[in-house]
C-alpha cells in the first residue's frame, strides 16, 4: 500500500493499539537512538511457517528499514532445535551482524549462539529464551511478560470460561519449549490455592500437560486425546497459537462441551470467538516483540547497549530496561473477546 492510504493504515493502527492500552511500537516512526546504517540482520523464528512469526517478522521488517538495516527472514518448518542449528551455521557462515531469534529448544541452539557469538554477532532472543544457565549466550531476551503473568493469566481465563468449577487440561507446544513450560509451571500452584473447585486433570499440572508440537495435526490429535482420556475435563488451556487454534477447530467440529482458552492471534481465532467457540484468548502483539527485538539487536552491535541488567535500550519512542535475569519485558497479555476480536482481528 502506497501514499496516503499507507499512511492512514499506520496512524490507525497506533491509534488502535494505544487506546486497547497495550505496547504498540510498531510503525512509530524515525528511529530515536543512532544506529549503523547496513546491518546485516537475521531474523530467526521457531518455524517460518506459523503465522504468529509472520506477524512477529512483520514487525522486525518495519524496525529494519527505520534502522536501515538489511534483514532477511530465514528459519526451518518444523520448531526444533537441531532444525534452527543449521540455519543458526548459516547465519554464522554469511557473516551477519545482528541474530533475532525465538528459540525453539532453550538447550540445543546453545552450542550454536555461542559459536555466532564468538564470531561477533550480536543475538537476541525474542518470544522464547534460552536456558537461564545460557543467558550468556545472547545479548537480552525480549519477552512479552514475566512468564507467572502469562502462565496465571490463562488460568484466570479457563477459570471465567468455566465457572471456577472442573478439570483442566494443558495442551501445549513441545516440551522442550522454554517459554510454555515456564507459564505451565506458574499455572499449576495458582490454580490450586486461588481455585478451590478446580483441578488438574492429571492430579498435577505436569501430569495434565500434552503436547502438540507446534503443529496443527499433532495438536489435533493430542486434543482428541485429552477427551479420549479425560471425558469430564472441562478446560482446556492452549499456551501457543496453533494448538489454540487446532483445538477451536477440533471443538467447533466435534462439537464438544469442553471450554478452551489459550494464546491465540485475533485475526485466526476470530470466526470461534465471534460463533461463540471460544469465550476469549489474549496474547501481546508479536509484531512489538520483533520490532523492539530488532532495535536491541542493532544498539548492541552500535556499542550502545550492554544487555547488562539496568541497562536500557530504545525502540520508536519507547525505552526498555533490563531486568534480572537480562530480560527486557513488553507488559501484560491482552485479552480478545466478542466486544473487541472485531477490531484486533483485521490488525494482527
Amino acid at each position: 500500500m502506497k501514499g496516503s492510504s499507507r499512511h492512514m493504515q499506520k496512524n490507525k493502527l497506533k491509534a488502535v493499539l494505544a487506546t486497547a492500552a497495550i505496547a504498540a511500537v510498531a510503525f512509530v516512526g524515525a528511529p530515536t537512538q543512532a544506529h549503523a546504517a547496513g546491518l546485516k540482520i537475521a531474523i530467526m523464528p521457531k518455524a517460518v511457517n506459523n503465522g504468529y512469526f509472520t506477524a512477529w517478522n512483520k514487525g522486525a521488517q518495519t524496525a529494519c528499514k527505520e534502522i536501515k538495516a538489511t534483514c532477511t527472514y530465514l528459519g526451518p518448518t518444523e520448531a526444533t532445535g537441531p532444525a534452527q542449528v543449521q540455519f543458526i551455521n548459516q547465519v554464522i557462515q554469511k557473516k551477519y551482524d545482528v541474530l533475532v531469534i525465538s528459540a525453539a529448544d532453550q538447550n540445543a541452539i546453545v552450542p550454536s549462539l555461542n559459536k555466532a557469538k564468538a564470531a561477533g554477532i550480536k543475538i537476541v532472543t525474542s518470544d522464547a529464551d534460552v536456558a537461564t544457565s545460557a543467558a550468556s549466550s545472547r545479548v537480552v531476551a525480549v519477552l512479552p511478560a514475566a512468564s507467572a503473568r502469562i502462565g496465571t493469566a490463562e488460568v484466570d481465563w479457563i477459570a471465567a470460561a468455566t465457572g471456577g468449577k472442573g478439570k483442566i487440561a494443558v495442551l501445549s507446544a513441545a516440551a522442550t519449549a522454554a517459554n510454555q513450560n515456564a507459564w505451565i509451571a506458574a499455572m499449576g500452584p495458582y490454580l490450586t490455592s486461588k481455585y478451590p473447585n478446580m483441578s488438574w486433570v492429571g492430579g498435577t499440572v505436569d501430569k495434565s500437560v500434552f503436547y502438540g508440537n507446534d503443529d496443527p495435526t499433532t495438536s489435533t490429535s493430542q486434543f482428541d486425546a485429552i477427551l479420549s482420556q479425560y471425558p469430564d475435563v472441562a478446560g482446556i488451556i492452549a499456551p501457543t497459537t496453533v494448538g489454540v487454534l487446532a483445538a477451536a477447530q477440533e471443538k467447533k467440529a466435534k462439537s464438544a462441551a469442553v471450554h478452551v482458552t489459550g494464546l491465540g492471534l485475533p485475526s485466526q481465532m476470530a470466526p470461534y470467538i465471534e460463533d461463540g467457540t471460544v469465550e476469549k484468548v489474549g496474547l501481546w502483539n508479536p509484531i512489538d516483540l520483533g520490532y523492539v527485538a530488532v532495535y536491541a539487536g542493532a544498539a548492541a552491535k552500535a556499542g550502545t547497549f550492554t544487555g547488562k541488567v539496568g541497562s536500557s535500550f530504545k525502540a520508536g519512542t519507547k525505552s526498555y530496561s533490563v531486568v534480572a535475569g537480562g530480560i527486557a519485558y513488553l507488559g501484560d497479555p491482552f485479552t480478545f473477546d466478542k466486544s473487541n476480536i472485531a477490531t484486533f482481528k483485521s490488525i494482527y
